[in-house]
This record gives C-alpha cells, sequence and structure tokens, in this order.
C-alpha cells in the first residue's frame, strides 16, 4: 500500500471527524446552492488493489462493485489487440476478486447481452447487475453467476451494423427499451430505476419484476450556471438510491446531479463547486486559451451513495480529476486527488464503490486500474 507520505501533498484529499446526524445550517449562494468554497482536503492511501499474475492485465475498467463479503467485482473491456474490427469491437468482462484482490471467477461468460458494458451495481442482496450500454440491456445476476433477469432488447446481429445512434435531442424514447443505459438503482420495495442513457436523456422506473411503471426526464440544457431546467438532463451517467427512496442522477453534460424523489418529482440540485486550479492541464482534452472561463461547477462521472449511518454521497469528476464526500444535501465535507496518471491520481475515473465509511474503490479507467482509497479523516486541511 502506498501512503500519502508519498504522495504530493497537493493530491492528498479530505475527509472529516465525525459528521452529525443533523446537518449543519447551510450557507447557501444566490442560486441556493451549498457553499463549499471552504471544503476541506484529506490526506488518503491508495494501492492498486486488484493482483494479476505476472503477464496479465486489465484493460479499460469501467465499472467496480462489492458485495457483503467484501468480494469485488470488476467490469473489464479488454479489448482484442489482434482481432477485429478495430472500430466497434465488442469488449466485456465481468472479473471477481477476493477481499484481498485476487482473482475467484469470470461472472457471465459468453451471456449474450454482454457486449460494451457501462457499469455493474451489486443490490442487497448480492445479486449482481450488469448495464450494458452497447446492447442496450439491463441484466441481474444471482451470486453464483446464473441470469435471473434481462431488461431491453440487444439489436439483432441481422440488422445491428447498420444503426446509427439518434442524437439526444432527435431521440423517441419507447417504453421498455432502452438507449444506451448506464446505471442501475433500487429502492427499499426494491423497484428498479435505470438512467437511459446516452440516448434517451431520461430515468426508467421499473418494479421489481421488471415491469414497466413510467420515466421521466429530457434532453436538454441546464444553464450557464448548471441551475436551469429541472427535468432536462445532458447524459444521466451515474444513478443511486438513498434510503428514503430519493434517486441521485449525475447529470454529467449539464455538471449537476438532479434529485428526484420515486416517482419522479424533482427535489434539488447538488453541485460540485468546490474551487479548483482553472490552470490544471486535463489529463486528456486542451486547456482553454483563458483558463478563467472554465465553469466553476465540474461534471458528475460517478456516484455512489454509502451503506453507513448517516448515508454520504461519494462522486469523482474526470477534471480536475477528485474524488468527493458529501452530505446527502450537497455539502462537501471531503475530497482528494487531481487527474493524472500516477497514484493517487484519476485518468476518467467512471465508477465508484463505496462499502464502509472512509474506503473506496475506484474504477480508474483510463490508467486501467481499480485503486483502493482508504481516506484519513484525522489528517484534513483547508
Amino acid at each position: 500500500m502506498n501512503s500519502c507520505k508519498s504522495i504530493p501533498l497537493s493530491l492528498c484529499a479530505l475527509a472529516l471527524a465525525a459528521i452529525p446526524l443533523t446537518p449543519r445550517a447551510q450557507t447557501t449562494t444566490m442560486a441556493g446552492a451549498v457553499d463549499n468554497r471552504s471544503a476541506p482536503v484529506v490526506q488518503f492511501d491508495t494501492e492498486d488493489f486488484i493482483k494479476l499474475k505476472p503477464g496479465e492485465n486489465l484493460g479499460e475498467v469501467l465499472g467496480v462493485a462489492v458485495n457483503s463479503k467484501g468480494q469485488v467485482a470488476v467490469l473489464n473491456h479488454p479489448g482484442s489487440a489482434t482481432t477485429g474490427p478495430l472500430f466497434g469491437n465488442a469488449t466485456t468482462e465481468i472479473l471477481l476478486f477476493d477481499s484481498s484482490g485476487h482473482f475467484i471467477r469470470e461472472i457471465g461468460h459468453k451471456v449474450y447481452a454482454l457486449g460494451y458494458g457501462h457499469s455493474i451495481r451489486y443490490d442487497r442482496y448480492d445479486n449482481l447487475w450488469l448495464v450494458d450500454k452497447g446492447t442496450d440491456s439491463v441484466v441481474k445476476f444471482d451470486p453464483n453467476g446464473k441470469v435471473l433477469m434481462n431488461l431491453g432488447r440487444r439489436p439483432e446481429g441481422f440488422d445491428s451494423g447498420h444503426i446509427q445512434h439518434p442524437k439526444q435531442a432527435d431521440a423517441v424514447a419507447v417504453d421498455g427499451w432502452f438507449g444506451a443505459p448506464t446505471d442501475v438503482t433500487w429502492d427499499q420495495d426494491d423497484n428498479i430505476y435505470v438512467s437511459d442513457g446516452y440516448v434517451n436523456s431520461r430515468i426508467a422506473k421499473l418494479s421489481k419484476y421488471g415491469d414497466w411503471i413510467r420515466s421521466w426526464g429530457k434532453y436538454g440544457k441546464g444553464g450557464k450556471n448548471a441551475d436551469e431546467n429541472p427535468y432536462s438532463i445532458d447524459n444521466p451517467h451515474n444513478l443511486q438510491a438513498d434510503r428514503q427512496g430519493n434517486i441521485y442522477v449525475a447529470d454529467r453534460g449539464n455538471r449537476r446531479i438532479q434529485v428526484f424523489d420515486g416517482d419522479g418529482n424533482f427535489e434539488r440540485f447538488l453541485f460540485l463547486n468546490a474551487p479548483y486550479d482553472k490552470t490544471h492541464h486535463p489529463a486528456l482534452g486542451n486547456l482553454p486559451k483563458d483558463p478563467a472561463t472554465r465553469p466553476d461547477q465540474t461534471e458528475p462521472w460517478a456516484i455512489c451513495i454509502s451503506p453507513t449511518t448517516p448515508q454520504y454521497l461519494w462522486v469523482i469528476d474526470a477534471e480536475p480529476g477528485r474524488l468527493y464526500k458529501m452530505t446527502l444535501d450537497g455539502r462537501i465535507v471531503a475530497m482528494l486527488g487531481q487527474s493524472g496518471r500516477r497514484m493517487g491520481q484519476f485518468n476518467w475515473a467512471h465508477a465508484i464503490a463505496c462499502p464502509s465509511e472512509n474506503t473506496v474503490f475506484v474504477a480508474d479507467m483510463n490508467n486501467w486500474r481499480v485503486q483502493k482509497i482508504t481516506l484519513h479523516p484525522e489528517r484534513t486541511s483547508h
């Protein structure tokens, strides 16, 4: 394990002592957002968690999930370096590791719905769910790896080579079908919620049996400060539910998290609005000629709500590449990291698993690894 002592202080980020069950009174901006200008940075340890045999490697890691036994499932895109096609290649495998990072087995080998997996999540019964962006499917596996449910439908091989996805603004959503879905969550009644997705820009709600109930949301922009037009969504990239049944949607393209109740009624916006170094060069992409024009709010790529009491919302962005620990009303109580390729840095991190108070697993997608992060609340700075 690498200690935070070996990582530049600017990379060591946040975390808190005891957070009271009743949130403190909040200072708000003119838009009603929590004022996170003094969000604390916490120090942390990081570990390259997956232990592979010599000569073995992960590809792009898009998902990570932890079950009640402490086993860690990893959604890996291994690719095929010497077999085609180069573009449009199916690439998805689900690998299960023990609590020390050693390989146990593969899940879902040769399952029809695996094509270009986007996320995996464990439900409270240790069923593993896969959301596949490429096959427009959501699949439920029991703890032994048997498929229990398939939602949506993979395009048929006969005509799928001719399919071109419509633009978000032109998409016409159809009940029961998905358009490049991204994530899945459940409420306390086991109703299923799917963020749908890169094409349809909506949230779908289904019963625990997979029966369609309703959907809400449409493609749209959130305004200059990301605080306009609730229900307008520009890529619902992740979603989670809290114990009260509220649904948190990472509205990535609009730089905000939208919170709804279980029936789709809008409740509030949350923002990643802690100050950051706008001159920091992105890990991927250009730095604007005038970095001051970069927005104050950053894009939530992945979210996770902890099973702890109280619950916390963990969020990560691509730039500046920080991991945030938040109360459910949007107060950042700890943050850490920045974009890059060293340990303790993240390169388009794509998923978070948050099984405990100060331990999280990060699918560090473009660094081809899973980082296990341990926060040290006693070493917090502002």
